[in-house]
C-alpha cells in the first residue's frame, strides 16, 4: 500500500457489525491468510494501528520495560536509567536485581524518584525483589501546552519566592524553593515523554497540536530553559541556607528590581511561543538588552560594601537572575526559528 494512503468504504453486515477491506498487497507482502488474527491498537481519537500475529511481541516489548540492576550499582544511575525509559514512552517498567533482591537504598532510590520526578506513574508492585512502576496518565488528559504553563508558572513563583527569602532572611521558605525544584523537573519529564511519543506518531502530533516534528525539537529547547530557570532561583535559595545572612535593604530592592523585569521578559517570550508571534519575539528580544541598565543599578548599590563574602554573594545573585533573562532571549530566539515562514508569507 502507498504512503500516502488509499481510501476504502465502510460497508455494513449481518445486524450489527461494520467492516473495511484490506490492501491484497498488504496481505500477501506478509504473508496473511484467511482466519489469521490482526491486532487492533486504537492510538488517540481518531486512528486505528494494525498489527500481524508475528508483529505482536514487539508491540509487547514496546509497552514493557525490565531494568536489572547490579547490588553494588548507585543510585544515581538506577534513576537516570528510569528517566530514560519513562522518556521513551513505555506503559510499564520492572526494576529487578540480578542477584535476587534490591538493597533498601535502591528501594527507597526508585520510590523516591517515583514520587518527585515522573508525572502519571504509580508503584504497583513492591517488594525486596523489585519493583514495578506504571504510567497512568493519558497522552492527551495534559496537553503538552497545559504543563508547560504550569511549569513556567513553578519556575517564577520559585524566582520571587527566592528573593523573598533573602529579603526576610527566612529558611523555611528557602527550602521550600530548593523543594519545588523537583516540581518544575517533574513537569519537564513529563513534556518530554509527550514529545518523544509525538514525533514517533503522525497522528499523536497533530492530536497534541503540533504543525511538524521541527516543533518539537523548539520545545524541548524550551522545556531546558525552564528547567534552568527554577534552578538559578534555587542557586539563590541555597546561598540564603549557607550564609543564613539577609542582604542590606538598598542592595535588594535592586535585585528585586532586576528579578521582576527577568521574569517579565520571560513571560513575554513565553507568550510569543504561545501565540507564535514572530513579531513579539523580535521585540522580546530587544527589550532583553534593558538588563544591563538594572545590572549597574546593583553594582551602584554595591560599591559602599567592604566584606569579600557579602561582595561574593551579591555577585553570585546578580549573575543567577541575569541568567533568566538570558533564558527568555533563547526562548525568544526559538520562537523565531519556529515561525519564520509564517512571518515570511505575511
Amino acid at each position: 500500500m502507498e504512503e500516502r494512503g488509499e481510501t476504502r468504504k465502510i460497508q455494513f453486515t449481518g445486524k450489527s457489525s461494520y467492516i473495511v477491506s484490506l490492501p491484497k498487497k498488504w496481505i500477501m507482502e506478509l504473508g496473511l491468510k484467511q482466519g489469521d488474527e490482526i491486532r487492533i491498537v486504537r492510538k488517540g481519537s481518531s486512528t486505528l494501528e494494525l498489527y500481524p500475529p508475528k508483529f505482536e511481541s514487539r508491540i509487547q516489548k514496546k509497552e514493557d520495560a525490565t531494568i536489572e540492576i547490579n547490588i553494588e550499582e548507585e543510585s544515581s544511575s538506577i534513576i537516570r536509567k528510569l528517566i530514560s525509559l519513562y522518556f521513551l514512552g513505555f506503559k510499564t517498567i520492572h526494576v529487578k536485581s540480578k542477584t535476587g533482591r534490591l538493597n533498601p537504598i535502591q528501594r527507597n532510590a526508585v520510590k523516591g524518584a517515583v514520587k518527585r520526578m515522573l508525572m502519571g506513574t504509580e508503584i504497583i508492585s513492591d517488594s525486596s525483589g523489585g519493583i514495578t512502576i506504571q504510567v497512568l496518565v493519558n497522552l492527551l488528559e495534559l496537553s503538552v501546552n497545559g504543563a508547560f504553563k504550569r511549569m513556567i508558572h513553578l519556575a517564577k513563583s520559585m524566582s520571587s519566592d527566592a528573593i523573598l527569602a533573602v529579603k526576610e532572611n527566612n529558611l523555611e521558605l528557602a527550602q521550600e524553593v530548593i523543594n519545588t525544584d523537583d516540581e518544575v523537573d517533574k513537569f519537564g519529564f513529563y513534556i518530554i515523554r509527550q514529545l518523544k511519543i509525538a514525533i514517533q506518531n503522525e497522528h499523536m502530533l497533530k492530536e497534541m497540536g503540533f504543525r511538524n516534528a521541527r516543533n518539537c525539537l523548539g520545545y524541548r529547547l524550551i522545556v531546558k530553559n525552564i528547567e534552568r530557570t527554577g534552578d538559578h532561583a534555587a542557586f539563590i535559595a541555597k546561598d540564603l541556607l549557607e550564609f543564613k545572612k539577609p542582604v542590606k535593604k538598598e542592595i535588594l530592592e535592586k535585585l528585586e528590581e532586576m528579578n521582576e523585569f527577568c521574569l517579565s521578559v520571560l513571560d513575554d517570550s513565553c507568550l510569543a511561543l504561545f501565540k507564535e508571534d514572530y513579531i513579539q519575539a523580535e521585540k522580546t528580544i530587544v527589550k532583553i538588552n534593558e538588563i544591563l541598565k538594572y545590572e549597574k543599578k546593583v553594582r551602584d548599590a554595591s560599591k559602599s560594601l567592604k566584606n569579600e563574602e557579602e561582595i561574593y554573594r551579591i555577585r553570585r545573585m546578580t549573575e543567577n537572575i541575569r541568567r533568566v533573562s538570558e533564558y527568555a532571549s533563547d526562548i525568544a530566539e526559538i520562537v523565531l526559528n519556529m515561525n519564520i515562514e509564517k512571518a515570511l508569507k505575511k
